[in-house]
């Protein structure tokens, strides 16, 4: 009777329960999530370093669902590395949540998800290291000293917190052989923003953005306890209405980002290492501007209300032309750039009265005729100004290509290389 006793016991063993089989994962159960891991991932010094980077606030649970989903993937990675830039309030419910041993077995979620991705403890196996928190801080003027923030809320919490990220992703990929993932999922949706700015300027090529979704209700922070991954120890899932829901039918779905690495184009401007997010915003934009202005060609005519932007032909009205013949002129006579609008309107005044003597006296069709401005104010120049950039929008791509040189807040000329402007008769 007991060897038969025995023979059921490892049977009833080896069959799966309805839980390991639920559709919360792709694989049916965490002994075979370790077994196609075991094949597919490559053994450690064979393989970059992979870290995942997130930034979280009071949704820790992100980090859990991510490692998850990856770990869930046709070609299935394991970070071995988890990096957290959070806030203060942030990182007290990452201790919380994830690093504060749970009953009846006194693991941590953060074990719970090792064990269930790698399987029994090896301490030869680091992999999955969930390092402390990276708390954004900011400098504080008064004190001299810098501190931990609480909240992401005012223009100088958002700038500190875009250097922070800054700085940090530098730290990453700067190193060759390290493969960076990076979760956009939690946090604020300002730091979200900003991180994934910040990708963008120093991120490459090899490295991913992603985003974690989670089907409903087990999206829902008010579950008590929380969802972390279909095979967490806590399975009965609470909630607010009194519904009862398991945790294995969580379904995790990750999503990549896509996004551009610039630092193909401004290589030097960020090995040069500008202090702050916004100078390398800047230094970036100025170097765009750099190669935009080297591809508009902009060909103007005196005698007829038409300009050509990039091979696009576009008419314009009378004052228009009249405002963009005034800007290209002084531009190929060499003349500086006016700083105000206020200082052009008497001189493009003057410019018209120039135009209006130059019409051919016999040839009513000449719009010249009514090129002079007699009763025209600082109103009707931004008014103008206005109207031909929407006109230059709306016209489509090649024309747009004028937008950024025409004159903006501080700045009253056009912006181009007189090489890039010819005036016809």
């Amino acid at each position: 009777m007991k060897h038969q006793h025995d023979l059921k016991r490892q049977k009833s063993m080896r069959k799966p329960s309805k839980q390991m089989l639920r559709h919360g994962s792709a694989v049916a159960s965490s002994k075979s999530v370790r077994a196609v891991i075991a094949e597919k991932v490559a053994a450690p010094g064979t393989r970059p370093t992979t870290v995942l980077l997130a930034a979280t606030g009071m949704t820790p649970a992100i980090l859990t669902e991510t490692v998850w989903a990856l770990a869930q993937e046709k070609d299935p990675l394991i970070p071995d590395e988890v990096v957290i830039v959070t806030t203060l309030g942030g990182n007290q419910t990452i201790e919380r949540e994830l690093r504060t041993p749970l009953p009846p077995k006194g693991l941590t979620v953060w074990q719970e998800l090792r064990q269930a991705i790698l399987g029994s403890p090896d301490e030869r196996d680091s992999r999955l290291t969930l390092s402390k928190a990276r708390i954004v801080e900011a400098p504080d003027p008064q004190t001299g000293l810098s501190s931990y923030l609480d909240d992401l809320r005012t223009p100088e919490e958002n700038a500190a917190t875009a250097n922070f990220l800054l700085s940090e992703l530098r730290r990453w990929t700067e190193l060759p052989d390290t493969r960076l993932i990076v979760s956009i999922a939690g946090g604020r949706k300002t730091m979200g923003a900003l991180l994934y700015a910040c990708v963008s300027l120093v991120g490459r090529e090899t490295d991913r953005v992603t985003h974690v979704l989670v089907n409903e209700p087990f999206d829902d922070p008010r579950l008590a306890p929380r969802f972390y991954f279909p095979q967490q120890s806590q399975q009965k899932l609470k909630t607010p209405d009194g519904q009862t829901h398991e945790a294995g039918d969580g379904k995790i779905d990750l999503a990549d980002i896509p996004f551009v690495p610039f630092r193909n184009l401004f290589e030097r401007d960020l090995i040069s290492k500008p202090r702050t997010f916004v100078d390398l915003v800047q230094r970036c934009r100025t170097k765009v501007e750099e190669i935009a202005r080297q591809n508009a060609r902009l060909t103007l005519w005196r005698g007829r209300c038409e300009v050509e932007v990039n091979s696009a032909r576009i008419k314009t009205s009378k004052s228009q032309h009249i405002l963009l013949l005034f800007l290209a002129e002084r531009v190929v006579a060499k003349q500086p750039p006016l700083t105000k609008y206020a200082m052009a309107v008497d001189l493009l005044k003057e410019f018209s009265a120039t135009l209006y003597a130059k019409r051919l006296a016999n040839d009513f069709s000449d719009w010249r005729h009514d090129a002079r401005l007699q009763n025209f104010e600082e109103q009707e120049l931004r008014k103008t100004l206005s109207e031909l950039k929407s006109k230059l929008s709306e016209a489509g791509a090649p024309s747009n290509a004028l937008l950024p040189f025409l004159p903006e807040k501080g700045r009253f000329s056009l912006n181009l290389e007189a090489s890039a402007i010819t005036l016809k008769d």
